[in-house]
């Protein structure tokens, strides 16, 4: 949990232009510390729960090395000089929101985001450690029965999360995502927005386990994340495409107001393409 920004300037005059996020933070009852690059006062001291934000290749350098997450202030007076491997960018301080702050720190170690939450579940971004829930929800062969299982071995299936999480989560910064029930945070299914290769709209997905399925869950999960694809992510249109047979999934489509379009072949299985919205 982020609980304390450290901010640490060679630029003097930026301290005028941070009005707006110290008063945001001292609102989220974040501590924020404002430093000059002079300061040499030991980062060990403070660098659990925080997140470093400075102008200084020097320090940002110092930081990573000791893996540290920071995030770098570009300006009219560095540009020339080496971050080195730098993934986070800030270039107009006086603009910056504190949950910006706090979804690249979530990002820089490695934990997850939250994306969105009903009335019973919460939608965030999946992790390795789910990898147990999934097989088990797998196991019940009416699951895979119209979609793709899981890898057989456990370490491929782990690895190809991990890469889902390099090259998704932090390209797109959506995706697949994991389902848990609110009251326990038991995971019950999966769901998410996602590109079909070929394709020039997002495709919707959904699995919920056997134990919760006929309660609700998929449609509920659903309509909050098209709703998401629409106000956060300007999505106007998405696609469905159901394996030949999966009446249970074409139904909830329905009910979700997507429409049958036409059978197509993928990857030499028949598969029921279903859209919704301005197509």
């Amino acid at each position: 949990m982020l609980k304390r920004i450290v901010f640490i300037w060679e630029k003097e005059d930026i301290i005028k232009d941070m009005t707006a996020i110290l008063r945001e933070l001292e609102e989220k009852h974040t501590e924020a510390l404002v430093r000059s690059a002079d300061d040499e006062e030991s980062e060990e001291k403070e660098a659990e729960d925080t997140l470093f934000v400075t102008d200084s290749a020097r320090w940002q350098k110092r930081l990573w090395e000791r893996k540290i997450p920071v995030i770098i202030y570009l300006h009219e007076d560095n540009r020339e000089e080496n971050f080195l491997l730098a993934e986070y960018a800030i270039e107009r301080i006086a603009e910056i929101e504190a949950e910006s702050l706090e979804l690249a720190y979530l990002r820089l170690t490695g934990q997850p985001w939250t994306i969105l939450t009903t009335d019973r579940c919460i939608i965030r971004e999946t992790t390795t450690e789910d990898v147990d829930s999934f097989y088990e929800i797998y196991r019940e062969p009416s699951v895979t029965e119209y979609m793709e299982g899981l890898y057989e071995d456990r370490d491929a299936e782990i690895a190809y999360i991990q890469d889902y999480i390099r090259n998704v989560y932090r390209f797109y910064g959506y995706g697949m995502w994991t389902v848990l029930e609110k009251t326990d945070g038991k995971i019950i299914g999966r769901a998410g927005l996602s590109w079909r290769e070929g394709c020039d709209i997002p495709e919707l997905g959904f699995v919920i386990g056997v134990p919760w399925q006929r309660k609700g869950y998929a449609y509920e999960v659903c309509t909050a994340i098209l709703a998401y694809g629409r106000k956060e992510l300007g999505f106007d249109s998405f696609q469905a495409l159901l394996m030949r047979g999966n009446e249970k999934s074409r139904a909830l489509c329905g009910k979700l107001g997507f429409t049958y379009v036409e059978d197509v072949m993928v990857e030499g299985a028949a598969y029921m393409r279903m859209l919704l919205g301005n197509i």
